[in-house]
C-alpha cells in the first residue's frame, strides 16, 4: 500500500472509531422508551470485581416503559439493586427477590430538554475527537511530504481528501444526533 491510501485508510478508521464511540455513549442516554442499553454497562460489584450488568443477568423489555433484570446468580440480586441505585438513571429499582423491575416514568418537557442538551454535548465531544484525528493525519501527511515520500501536489490533495472524509463523518454524526434527539423529544 502506498503512503497516500494508507493515510486515508487510517483516517477513515480513526473517524469510524470516533463515530462508533459516540453511538455507544448515546445508547445509554435515556429516552421516553425502555431499552436494555440503559443498563448494559452498569457495573456491579460481583465478588470483588466490577462486572457489567449484561454479563450477570438476562435483561428484557416486557413493556415499552419497563426493564426486567433477572440475575443468573440469585445471590447477586442485592448488589445489582445497589448498583442501579448508584447509577445516574434516576429510576428506583423494585426487587421481588427473584428479579428487578425498572419502571420508567415519562420524561417531563424539562427533562427532555436537558437530555437533548446532554446529547448535543456528547456529539460535540465526538466532533472534537474527529477533528483531532484529522489534525494527526495531516501531520503524518506533512511529515511524509517533508521526508520526500509525497510531492507537494500529492500532499495538498491528501489534505483535501482527509478534509472530505471528516465532512463525511461529521454528516453521519449529525444524522445520529438528530435521530437521538428525535427519540428523546418523542412523547
Amino acid at each position: 500500500m502506498t503512503i497516500e491510501p494508507k493515510i486515508q485508510a487510517d483516517t477513515r478508521e480513526l473517524l469510524e472509531k470516533a463515530l462508533h464511540h459516540v453511538q455507544e455513549v448515546l445508547r445509554g442516554v435515556r429516552t421516553g422508551r425502555a431499552t436494555s442499553a440503559l443498563v448494559d454497562n452498569i457495573r456491579v460489584d460481583y465478588y470483588g470485581s466490577l462486572t457489567p450488568l449484561n454479563q450477570m443477568a438476562a435483561i428484557s423489555i416486557p413493556e415499552p416503559r419497563m426493564i426486567v433484570i433477572k440475575p443468573f446468580d440469585m445471590s447477586s440480586l442485592t448488589e445489582i439493586v445497589k448498583a442501579l441505585q448508584k447509577s445516574d438513571l434516576g429510576i428506583t429499582p423494585q426487587s421481588d427477590g427473584k428479579l428487578v423491575r425498572l419502571t420508567m416514568p415519562p420524561l417531563s418537557g424539562e427533562q427532555r430538554t436537558k437530555y437533548a442538551a446532554k446529547v448535543k454535548e456528547m456529539a460535540e465531544e465526538g466532533r472534537i475527537a474527529m477533528r483531532n484525528g484529522r489534525r494527526d493525519m495531516n501531520k503524518h501527511a506533512d511529515a511524509d511530504q517533508k521526508g520526500g515520500k509525497l510531492t507537494e501536489d500529492e500532499g495538498r490533495k491528501l489534505h483535501e481528501k482527509i478534509q472530505e472524509l471528516l465532512k463525511e463523518y461529521e454528516k453521519k454524526l449529525d444524522q445520529v444526533l438528530e435521530k437521538k434527539i428525535a427519540e428523546i423529544m418523542e412523547v
